[in-house]
């Protein structure tokens, strides 16, 4: 009898016990104590209670209220924010109440990409030395925790606002981490690092539907990226600055080249869409010298020796393709060559927080790039190169003769070629070429050229003609 009482009352119990679990004021775990939040942007708050609602949002003496629709979904646009380096509490309410303690208002950057993104600050070159030294409580660190693949976007996922430290960050990206140690040391106001990132895999999909629409050459077949559902759409509509993105070695093994632009612009064009931000960064990492060919074409028999620096014109194609867009050359920092891994990602990640404090930070006399091909002409039997981004003047970077120069006639068969600096041009010539038609430089997987600015950053590996 007693059991039969105690069964019967649960059961009454049940319907009770869901509808306050789901009455509850809900948030994902990216809105959560020690967060980060954007300043100079509207703060977007959001979760989930009872449908119909009502809640409130407080924070730095704004208070915003709104109904949750149909689905019990509700957000919250907080106005832009000032910088705020003083810990503050933000407090939510509906029929139950929400503290967030420890927030602070700074710059926000998202981590993204495959395995050199992912690299751990653990295993980075300079981690042992770094590691010990990573007190920066006004540097927040957040990292999606595993690798969730779902057929359909998701609400939330694993993953909590810390500090950083040297017990937290020896998980955490370690060009994510040099990046953000070196934009608050410039700019000195807190920092937040989202950390969401899949060793292995292809830019497709970290890509969504909405994405892949706004491009003519991939609309045919639209479908929303399994990652984008598992690791990005929970973290929208959070603001942030812009983004970081090391990926594409996979693509490149996968022969991906003529179509790799596109990619990117679909994803930049859907994140900007699903997090309600049309002004986002993107600076990316061109990826390391690697010799595809040898290591992959049993893999892919389409993969060979010019398969890497075609895909770099595509890495490269993105700039004028995609505003706010930014990338980073490795080829002088790589070590290992076999490696795809390169270990330095100290020199990465303060080469992508350049371009970071010269065109969002407003720092004008940065130099962020390495010189960049602008165009070629030809005199006297020589190729005359002329650059962007030289900074303050054309060098070579081991102090060594200008290396990995190539150069053909009209006949197309390309020659090594000297190669010296004059001034801001380089000229390019060799015997046999007497009417240079083309020039390429570092035009092979596994090159490493020489050619760079006074600042150090190296050229980006170039072609002049498109044969």
């Amino acid at each position: 009898m007693f059991l039969k009482r105690f069964l019967a009352a649960t059961l009454l119990l049940i319907p009770l016990i869901a509808t306050h679990a789901f009455a509850d004021v809900r948030l994902p775990n990216v809105i959560s104590s020690h967060m980060v939040l954007q300043q100079g942007k509207p703060v977007h708050i959001w979760g989930w209670a009872e449908p119909g609602e009502q809640v409130e949002v407080s924070f730095a003496g704004q208070k915003k209220t709104t109904q949750t629709d149909e689905n019990g979904k509700w957000l919250i646009a907080l106005d832009p924010l000032k910088a705020n380096k003083t810990p503050a509490t933000m407090s939510i309410s509906g029929k139950n109440s929400i503290s967030l303690e420890d927030l602070l208002v700074g710059e926000v950057w998202v981590c993204s990409g495959q395995s050199n993104m992912e690299w751990s600050m653990a295993q980075t070159e300079q981690g042992k030395d770094e590691i010990p030294k990573a007190n920066h409580p006004q540097i927040r660190l957040y990292d999606v925790v595993g690798h969730i693949n779902k057929p359909q976007p998701q609400d939330d996922a694993p993953g909590t606002w810390q500090a950083c430290s040297p017990e937290s960050v020896k998980k955490f990206s370690g060009v994510g981490y040099y990046f953000g140690k070196n934009l608050q040391a410039k700019l000195d106001v807190p920092i937040g690092l989202i950390g969401s990132n899949w060793g292995g895999t292809q830019i497709e999909p970290w890509t969504p539907k909405v994405g892949l629409d706004q491009v003519d050459s991939l609309k045919a077949n639209a479908k929303n990226g399994g990652i984008y559902n598992g690791m990005i759409h929970p973290l929208a509509p959070y603001s942030f600055r812009g983004i970081i993105w090391y990926q594409g070695e996979s693509n490149c093994v996968s022969g991906d080249t003529d179509i790799y632009t596109d990619r990117t612009v679909a994803m930049v064009k859907g994140w900007e869409s699903v997090f309600q931000q049309d002004d986002l960064s993107f600076y990316f990492v061109q990826i390391a010298p690697f010799p595809y060919g040898t290591k992959f074409n049993n893999r892919n028999k389409a993969i060979n020796a010019e398969s890497l620096p075609r895909f770099w014109d595509a890495q490269t194609a993105c700039l004028d393709a995609i505003p706010d867009c930014g990338m980073v050359v490795v080829t002088d920092i790589t070590g290992d060559v076999n490696d795809i891994h390169p270990r330095n990602k100290r020199d990465v990640g303060a080469r992508l927080a350049r371009w970071a404090l010269a065109k969002n930070y407003g720092d004008s006399k940065m130099v962020y790039s390495g010189p960049k091909y602008k165009s070629m002409s030809a005199k006297s039997g020589q190729a005359v190169l002329e650059f962007e981004h030289t900074g303050s003047g054309l060098k070579s970077l081991d102090g060594k003769s200008l290396s990995q120069f190539m150069i053909a006639g009209s006949d197309k068969k390309f020659v090594e070629a000297t190669a010296t600096v004059a001034g801001n041009q380089v000229i390019v010539q060799a015997k046999g070429v007497s009417e240079p038609a083309a020039v390429r430089f570092a035009w092979q997987e596994t090159a490493v050229g020489n050619l760079g600015n006074k600042e150090g950053l190296p050229a980006i590996p170039f072609r002049t003609d498109s044969w």
